[in-house]
This record gives C-alpha cells, sequence and structure tokens, in this order.
C-alpha cells in the first residue's frame, strides 16, 4: 500500500482491500477441505472394490489349492497369512479415523473439518512421542516387515518403499527448508482433521494394493513356472474318464498349451512296452498326440516314451508316462455342477447327476433343496449351512446298486453394485442425466443372470440434508437437492435396497455405493 499522509477515503479502501484478500483466503481453505474430504471418499470407494477383488482373487486361489496342492497350497497359505496381517492393520486404522470423527456432526462437511486436535493429542506429547504414536509406528514397521518377510522377492523393494518411515535417516525426513523431522511429525502432526482422515484412507489403500500385488505376484510366479517347455508335464484326455472292454479309445495326449506352436515334432511311444506305429497308433495335431489305439482287455495300461518340441532352434524332449484304465462295467456315479464347482443360496443350481451306462429313470438322488426336472437335469436351491451333500444311485444291469456322494461348498450371493444407468463406482454426469436416471444393482461378473430391482435409496448432495427416495428414479425432493449441486459436487446414492425380483425373501448382501461428479 501507499506510504504518507493518507486520506480517510483511502484508508477504508485499503482496509476493505484486506478484508477482501482474507476472504479469499478463507475460500480457498474451504476448498482446499472439501477437496481433501471428496479424494477421501473416493479412495475408500476404491478400497472396496480392491477389496472385493482380493477376496474374490483369494477364493479363486483356494479353489486351485485344493485341485492341485503340489502347487498351490504354500502359495494359499502365505496368502491367507498376508491376508491377517493386512486386515488387522486395516482395521486399526478404521479405529483411529472412526475415534477421530466421533466428534464431528456431519462426516460430509469437510469445511468444518480443519482442527488437528485428535491426531496432535493421540500422537504426542511434547517434544516426544504418546503411546498412540508409539503403536502408529510400530503398527506400520511391524506391518512392512512381515509382509516382506512372505512375499517374493520381486516385490519387496516396492512394499518396503510404500510404507518408508524414514529408516535410512533413522527416522527422519528433510523438511523444505534443509532440516531434519521425525517421519510421523513431518506427516501427522498440525494437519486439519479431514487432510489426517485422508492420509489413512491412503494407508488402507496402500495396504489393499500391497495384498493385491502380493496375490498377482505370487500366482504370475507359479504360471511362468508351469508355461516354460522345460517344466511341462503331460496328460491323458478322453471324451470319457473310463471304457468298456471291446470299445476304442479315443483319447489324446495332451500338454498345457494347445496351439500350433506346441506341435510336436516327432514322438517315441510305447502302449505296454510295445512300440507305437505314427499314423496307425497315433498321430502328430496342434497340442499333443492324437491315439488311435483300441482300449484293449480290462485293466491299467501305460503309455510311455518321448515327445520332441522345437523351441528357440532347439530340440525340447518332454518325457511321457500316462496311464489309462478300461473296466467291464460303471462304478461310481458322475455328479457336476453345470456352472461351477460350488451352489449358491437363494439361486435355482442346475445340475446333471448321471451314472455311465445307467439309463437316467434308474438313477436317483437326493439332498436338501435338490429336485429332478427331467433326464439327468436337476436344480439345487440350497438352505442353511455351509455345504450340502448329494448322493446318487443307481441300479446296474445286473441288479447291483451302487450309491456315491458329493460335496459341494455353499456360497452367498456376492454383494451387488449400485449403478446408475448401469455404470457403477465413480463416475461422472451432466445433471440432467442424473435426474431422469434410473438407480439400480448390479452383480458384476456373476455367473448367473439374476434380475435385482431396486426399492429405494438414499441421496445426498454435498450441503444439503440426505434425502430417502422410494423407488428406484429421483422424487421431487431428491431433484430439488440436485438443482442446488454445484459443478464438481459429488453426489452420493447410498444405502440402495435391492432384492432378487422372483425371490424376495433372499437377504442380499449391502449395495455399494455410487458417487457421482455433476459436470455442469
Amino acid at each position: 500500500m501507499a506510504s504518507g499522509k493518507q486520506t480517510p477515503r483511502q484508508k477504508m479502501i485499503n482496509l476493505m482491500y484486506l478484508i477482501f484478500i482474507a476472504m479469499l483466503a478463507l475460500n480457498m481453505s474451504k476448498e482446499v477441505l472439501a477437496a481433501f474430504g471428496i479424494m477421501n471418499e473416493r479412495m475408500e470407494a476404491s478400497n472396496i472394490k480392491t477389496t472385493e477383488s482380493n477376496l474374490a482373487f483369494l477364493e479363486g486361489l483356494e479353489t486351485k489349492a485344493s485341485e492341485d496342492s503340489a502347487k498351490y497350497e504354500k502359495l494359499y497359505k502365505d496368502a491367507q497369512q498376508i491376508k491377517t496381517l493386512s486386515q488387522e492393520y486395516y482395521d486399526y486404522l478404521e479405529g483411529l479415523k472412526s475415534e477421530m470423527m466421533k466428534e464431528t456432526e456431519d462426516p460430509k462437511d469437510y469445511a468444518v473439518m480443519d482442527k488437528s486436535d485428535y491426531l496432535d493429542q493421540k500422537f504426542f506429547q511434547g517434544d516426544n512421542l504418546a503411546a498412540g504414536g508409539k503403536e502408529f509406528m510400530k503398527r506400520i514397521t511391524d506391518y512392512r516387515t512381515q509382509v516382506a518377510a512372505i512375499v517374493p522377492a520381486s516385490i519387496k523393494e516396492s512394499i518396503e518403499a510404500r510404507f518408508e518411515t524414514g529408516d535410512a535417516n533413522n527416522g527422519k525426513v528433510p523438511k523444505r527448508d534443509g532440516t531434519m523431522q521425525d517421519w510421523i511429525n513431518y506427516h501427522y502432526e498440525g494437519f486439519p482433521q479431514v487432510a489426517s482422515l485422508a492420509k489413512l484412507t491412503a494407508l488402507q489403500a496402500d495396504v489393499k494394493a500391497t495384498e493385491e500385488d502380493a496375490l498377482k505376484s505370487m500366482l504370475e510366479g507359479e504360471l511362468t513356472s508351469q508355461v516354460s517347455l522345460k517344466n511341462f508335464a503331460t496328460s491323458l484326455f478322453a471324451s470319457k474318464s473310463a471304457f468298456y472292454s471291446g470299445e476304442k479309445y479315443d483319447g489324446k495326449i495332451i500338454i498345457s498349451k494347445t496351439d500350433n506352436s506346441s506341435t510336436p515334432v516327432k514322438a517315441e511311444l510305447t502302449l505296454d512296452g510295445r512300440k507305437m506305429t505314427d499314423g496307425k497308433d497315433y498321430r502328430l495335431e496342434a497340442g499333443g498326440v492324437k491315439l488311435l489305439i483300441g482300449a484293449g482287455a480290462p485293466g491299467d495300461h501305460t503309455v510311455e516314451g518321448t515327445l520332441y518340441f522345437m523351441q528357440d532352434g532347439e530340440e525340447i524332449e518332454v518325457p511321457v508316462k500316462n496311464a489309462f484304465a478300461t473296466i467291464s462295467k460303471p462304478n461310481a456315479a458322475l455328479i457336476a455342477a453345470d456352472k461351477m464347482n460350488v451352489v449358491y443360496r437363494g439361486v435355482s443350481n442346475p445340475m446333471s447327476i448321471s451314472i455311465p451306462g445307467i439309463p437316467n429313470n434308474k438313477v436317483s438322488a437326493s439332498a436338501p433343496g435338490l429336485t429332478k426336472r427331467n433326464g439327468s437335469s436337476y436344480v439345487m436351491n440350497p438352505g442353511k449351512g455351509r455345504t450340502v451333500k448329494i448322493v446318487a444311485s443307481g441300479i446296474l444291469p445286473d441288479g447291483q446298486r451302487i450309491s456315491t456322494p458329493a460335496t459341494f461348498r455353499i456360497k452367498d450371493i456376492p454383494r451387488p453394485s449400485g449403478s446408475v444407468s448401469k455404470q457403477t463406482g465413480s463416475l461422472k454426469l451432466p445433471r440432467r442425466n442424473l435426474e431422469i436416471a434410473t438407480i439400480s444393482a448390479m452383480l458384476e461378473d456373476f455367473d448367473f443372470d439374476l434380475n435385482l430391482a431396486v426399492s429405494g435409496f438414499k441421496f445426498k448432495v454435498p450441503g444439503q440434508p440426505t434425502v430417502a427416495v422410494n423407488g428406484s428414479k429421483l422424487d421431487s425432493r431428491a431433484k430439488s437437492a440436485l438443482k442446488r449441486a454445484k459443478r464438481g459436487d459429488a453426489v452420493q446414492i447410498f444405502d440402495i435396497n435391492a432384492y432378487i425380483t422372483n425371490n424376495k425373501s433372499y437377504k442380499l448382501k449391502k449395495v455399494s455405493p455410487v458417487v457421482v461428479e455433476i459436470t455442469n
């Protein structure tokens, strides 16, 4: 401002100018606080999706471990340990966030979250760390150390960097002025409440990302080992698992890759010690060797020898030693779920139950919730419990009755995702599009096509009261609140009530929310 003597009018102008600058700074501060809040919401939504993805991945690894324990049992145990460590640390961070927000009336009013009292009092005591600060540091270092000891070496460095706490400088990090400060003070002392909330959520996101990286890296390592031709093994594949005496055996020796690049260049094979002839007893084809032999007499038969493949200009040998059985009559039932190796509660699961060599009218099956349609087709509607045992019985041509049990896992329908105009998660829409949009629920990547309907939801516009809506479209109150939304506002649609139209008695898991950013 100008120096020297000033008129009363100039003094008033200068004062108003100072007030104006202060107001601009205040508004900018509120915008920054709101930005932290929106970022926190999006990270929390992302954490939910990553959690679901990791759970699905872990379930797939569990299935692989049950099918091939030699390859996947240790991977599955390591994955379970990482899951346990991650969940414990994630829950600890969630507890900190809950305590921090306990005194906040509206968890979405980020403009008032400008105080730093909670973490300052929780973590620090004068120039030293309080008990809460010591626990926070111990938790992050313990998690980093324990997980890094389990994961493959290829991702250890990234995990240590992700949860780095200034260890290279005795727990200190450089400030902008070149001086050193304790890591925890640098990141958590004196920050606004909403900024600390976002930082804790970011740590939770790092936990979920670490869990995801570990699971993927472990499985990729196993898959890399399997795709090398030097590690290939052979197996027999046929249209059925057993053959009657005198039948033509239609199986072939296959390897993991079944494309033109894996066609053998030659083969040297024997059947029960007898040399086999190319073109008569077998022929080379894409992915393996097609056998042209007869099934032979009842009993076990062995195919041995060597297959030769070309890899990088060199001939690679793959040893063959496989066996098949020829039987004179069936001795076991074949029970298989048409869609997957589990049955879902709340869903009519189609199943096929038959016994080779026995007509369907001589086969019966029983289990709680199992109903026969026709022929070998059944429908399973499981009730309570975690497993269901199906017992199939049949009468052989000689009058002998055989009976075979099979146990299936029962799982609940996975958590639906809320959607706006068939879009889930976080999205951007013009105000008019949201106003006329239909709110629905979807089961993404689910094997059954269930018809879900929405009976109501809650609608939240920043700065406006939450509106409870009946039905699947915005009512007049919600539209009125939407009109007050500004460009860039993140509108939330949550507590979505969904149900299966043809099975309203089944209680679905809580539907994940949708966040819509207004673009105009």
